[in-house]
């Protein structure tokens, strides 16, 4: 069994996977860490467990969630942890058997991803502490991106501030891309490194991969989760001179424009609404023109990534829809597939509103240049593939 960590800043999740027939056994999620009204739920073996640990912190909720956990599964046969984490820098670029060196050097580079990797890291020591007997590896979602061209991961800035600072475009969610490109590549019966795919991971954050001989050519995300499609909560690409206009206009702070861009932007900022996707599909049905303009906005974003994105690929052998809004939204995919006509990208609509559930994925006609797809991403199952890579290979050697 492998037991996957993932932690937020105010959340933790846990799935329990047997490998390597990929059997999901038990899913928990801890949210609202810190607050009163902290909560934890477990779905174990078909059962639902519930329990409010009052205003526990990281430690405190993880010890919550382990003790429980192990009043239904034998802790013996937790033979590994995975831990996403989400910032590797040029420091990590694969998954990683944890120890102290490995943690300051994940220390290290919190500067690059200061609201994901601190959280990350609280639950790595906690889950050390729980289960010390057993191998912990860290899985990165920069890593999948690592071997990016440098005309694409490169800014056109100083080469001394990549040299000496480490900028340049680092990409994220790589382990869901990874994920939904091997499974595109098993529905078309293709070796995954002959595939040259672009794969759309939408949620509340969004991201768009070119992937070609079986690694990230380029991707929509920079050195930060900020840049790219819009999002959520988050912009997406800006001018970069924006944040000295809004500043010399609003006498806002760097740090409060920033904090703008990335929780007050994107859907949310557009419409004045909603960061949910499903409340403004609603509400753009209604008639709500700023819902209907964040909608509308967000589409044609991502089909213009998406077509810039195939530049890297010089030809295309599917498009991949994935996230709760890639899944889901069927009035998206079909917005932002009219989009893309110029690569001869093509929907078939009953497909689509069925969401390829009844036509293995695809929501193309049979005869299209090439299928479009919707590929449920589970990150969990490839964070622990990962883990068995790690794992065996330490065996081995």
């Amino acid at each position: 069994m492998i037991l996957v960590i993932n932690t937020g800043s105010s959340s933790i999740k846990m799935v329990v996977i047997d490998m390597p027939s990929e059997q999901l056994l038990a899913e928990g999620m801890a949210e609202r860490l810190g607050a009163p009204e902290c909560s934890i739920q477990w779905k174990i073996s078909g059962e639902t467990l519930h329990a409010e640990p009052g205003a526990a912190n990281h430690d405190g909720a993880m010890h919550e969630m382990l003790e429980t956990l192990f009043t239904r599964l034998d802790k013996e046969r937790i033979s590994a942890v995975g831990h996403r984490v989400v910032h590797g820098g040029e420091l990590f670029v694969a998954p990683t058997l944890l120890d102290d060196s490995v943690i300051e050097g994940i220390e290290s580079i919190s500067h690059l991803a200061p609201l994901h990797n601190p959280a990350n890291l609280l639950g790595i020591r906690a889950a050390r502490v729980h289960l010390p007997s057993v191998p912990h590896i860290a899985v990165f979602d920069t890593a999948f991106h690592h071997a990016m061209p440098l005309c694409a991961s490169l800014y056109a800035v100083p080469y001394s501030w990549y040299s000496e600072y480490g900028v340049r475009r680092y990409g994220f969610h790589g382990t869901s891309h990874h994920y939904v490109a091997l499974e595109a590549a098993a529905i078309l019966g293709r070796e995954f490194q002959d595939c040259r795919l672009l794969t759309a991971h939408l949620g509340n954050g969004c991201s768009a991969t070119a992937i070609a001989g079986g690694i990230s050519v380029d991707t929509s995300m920079g050195m930060t989760p900020l840049e790219g499609l819009v999002m959520g909560t988050r912009s997406g690409d800006v001018d970069p001179g924006l944040h000295e206009f809004i500043a010399r206009q609003s006498g806002d702070s760097l740090e409060k424009i920033t904090n703008t861009l990335n929780r007050q932007s994107g859907l949310l900022g557009v419409s004045g609404l909603s960061n949910d996707m499903r409340t403004l599909l609603d509400a753009a049905e209604a008639g709500d023109d700023r819902a209907e303009l964040a909608v509308d906005l967000f589409c044609y974003r991502l089909a213009k990534t998406l077509a810039g994105l195939a530049v890297a690929l010089g030809h295309v052998d599917a498009i991949v829809f994935t996230g709760g809004i890639g899944e889901h939204a069927s009035v998206i995919r079909a917005k932002t597939v009219e989009k893309l006509a110029i690569l001869g990208a093509v929907l078939d609509g009953e497909r689509n509103s069925q969401h390829g559930k009844l036509s293995r994925g695809h929501i193309s006609p049979d005869d299209a240049a090439f299928p479009v797809l919707v590929i449920a991403t589970a990150e969990e199952k490839m964070i622990a593939r990962y883990v068995c890579e790690v794992t065996d290979h330490e065996v081995s050697v």
